[in-house]
């Protein structure tokens, strides 16, 4: 389904054909130690999210990867397959804010 006012031209070459799918939303995080562990957005969509949207993401999903979370010295946000550089994909705009660490939330007993 296509919304929006986008004329003839580019609904019939660039709106919606396969070629032009979201790619993965993901985030990796790395020391000098180790290879990165990557977490991809559970949306496989996310990338074509056109409103704010929180994305909680627990650090023990890295913890369990291999990666030493007192020596995090990387962080990298991507779309597609990480360290995939041989396929080129799109471009555009996505702005990130309000990168935090918290301690664990405690879960309220129901």
């Amino acid at each position: 389904t296509i919304t929006g006012t986008a004329g003839l031209q580019w609904t019939n070459e660039d709106i919606g054909i396969e070629s032009n799918a979201a790619e993965p939303l993901y985030v990796a995080l790395s020391n000098a130690a180790g290879t990165p562990a990557v977490v991809y957005h559970d949306d496989a969509n996310a990338a074509t999210i056109n409103t704010w949207t929180e994305w909680v993401i627990p650090l023990q999903s890295f913890a369990d990867q291999g990666v030493n979370l007192a020596d995090v010295d990387r962080i990298a946000i991507g779309l597609g397959t990480q360290g995939n550089m041989t396929i080129p994909g799109g471009s555009g705009k996505m702005f990130f804010d309000d990168i935090r660490l918290y301690r664990p939330r405690d879960v309220a007993e129901e």
